[in-house]
């Protein structure tokens, strides 16, 4: 290879390498080819007993990458085929982690849906921030897996009260490159009630929540009321109330955001109540939590499941 030839590869390499977390598809040359744990058999074996061990770790190695790439391509056809092909001359074996924990081991998993998963890893990213291209990836995803465009803008404006503003409207903008990539167009829907916003908030509030919810605006009146109302009438009121995501995907998100965002205990602790109440069951809620360890690692996820615990706990239920 000349030198501009091997300059501009590494340009390419750069720039994709860039986008490369978990989750942005596999090249073609790695798919195809045989995993690292299994690639091993020009020599022969000495031992009999070795050579079955070694060849029932790379079945097993082979199993699970074989099914993750399936579950990959199912989710996102053949987008990011070139970022894992970037990997190779630094990295070969995080693509194989990508295609063999997250898809293979995680989204291959029961109890959620490939919609609800991409929900749950839309929430788990925008609420991180800094995740752009992982975000763009898994909104082009989210729509290949047949979530609607007025569902993922519910999704990122449904992080505002617990998040903030900017990481929704940074997602937003994100969101807005991925329509316009894939030519999506779809009229954005404009909520117009003319409900009291309080009223209305309250009563969203009890619907999620129940009277628990009311008692934790109550417990605010003596330092800072107006928090409260603020809780009632935005959180519950203005977006909650927004009927364009249903309340099981809502707390999907929900619980998604706040395990990926750290250091949400409480708030967890009443939002996985919500999620039991709105008719998720405990295993749906772990599974949600398991699902966001690719993005925002295991303390945070163990850290949820231990507020999950005794949520369950509480409520005499299980998971298992």
């Amino acid at each position: 290879m000349n030198a501009s030839r091997g300059q501009a590869g590494m340009s390419r390499r750069a720039t994709l390498t860039g986008g490369a977390l978990v989750g942005i598809g596999l090249a073609e040359g790695l798919l195809t080819s045989t995993p690292a744990a299994a690639a091993s058999g020009g020599a022969s074996s000495t031992a009999s007993a070795a050579t079955a061990g070694s060849s029932a770790a790379a079945a097993a190695a082979n199993s699970r990458y074989e099914r993750g790439l399936a579950v990959l391509r199912e989710t996102s056809g053949e987008r990011g085929a070139a970022v894992v092909e970037s990997l190779k001359d630094i990295a070969p074996d995080l693509g194989r982690f990508v295609v063999e924990f997250a898809y293979g081991d995680i989204y291959a998993r029961p109890g959620l849906d490939l919609r609800e998963r991409e929900l749950v890893t839309v929430g788990a990213l925008a609420a991180q921030g800094d995740t752009a291209p992982q975000l763009n990836f898994h909104i082009d995803a989210a729509l290949h897996v047949g979530v609607r465009p007025a569902e993922i803008i519910e999704a990122l404006i449904h992080i505002v009260p617990f998040m903030g503003f900017p990481r929704a409207l940074n997602a937003i903008g994100v969101a807005r490159t991925v329509f316009a990539d894939r030519g999506v167009t779809f009229e954005p829907p404009v909520m117009n009630d003319p409900r009291n916003r309080y009223r209305r908030g309250a009563d969203k509030l009890v619907e999620i929540d129940g009277r628990h919810g009311l008692e934790v605006v109550e417990s605010l009146k003596d330092i800072a009321p107006d928090l409260g109302r603020f809780i009632v009438e935005f959180t519950f009121g203005d977006v909650y109330y927004r009927p364009w995501l249903s309340a099981r995907r809502r707390q999907l998100v929900t619980v998604a955001a706040l395990t990926a965002f750290g250091d949400t205990a409480p708030q967890l602790r009443v939002h996985i109540g919500a999620a039991l109440n709105v008719g998720l069951s405990p295993a749906q809620v772990v599974e949600a939590l398991i699902h966001v360890v690719p993005y925002s690692g295991f303390p945070r996820a163990l850290n949820a499941i231990t507020v999950a615990r005794e949520v369950f706990e509480k409520r005499n239920t299980s998971a298992l």
